[in-house]
């Protein structure tokens, strides 16, 4: 398999994992050093990331995916988010970062405006 390929392979294993709200999947294709960012949090562990998941997933409604873009140790995501919040439909950008596979850092870009009123329930 191709460094491309299994790139595809772990990412799109993980997103789908995510929107699932399967934590399990998607904890077992992050990898050591692990490191998560966004304009609302940050986490530096897996465990801490993937604390948010189940919460966030029950207000999804729905997830288009825009564009994918696939290196040997990177991958990009364009997608949109349908929630069933006053936000509605958020527009996210997705940067990830691989070593021996599995994913050690995810970049998460969006708008995060509309969700300042909602942050307090966030956390």
């Amino acid at each position: 398999m191709s460094g491309e390929s299994q790139t595809r392979e772990v990412v799109r294993g993980y997103h789908e994992a995510r929107f699932r709200g399967d934590v399990a999947t998607a904890a077992a294709l992050i990898g050591d050093g692990f490191s998560f960012r966004s304009p609302l949090m940050s986490s530096d562990d897996a465990t801490g990331h993937l604390a948010g998941i189940t919460g966030f997933v029950q207000v999804v409604t729905g997830v288009d995916l825009i564009s994918e873009l696939y290196g040997e140790s990177e991958a990009t995501l364009v997608y949109d988010v349908h929630t069933a919040t006053p936000v509605g439909t958020q527009r996210t950008a997705e940067h990830f970062q691989l070593v021996d596979g599995r994913i050690v850092s995810i970049m998460l870009i969006f708008d995060a405006t509309p969700w300042q009123p909602m942050r307090q329930l966030m956390v």
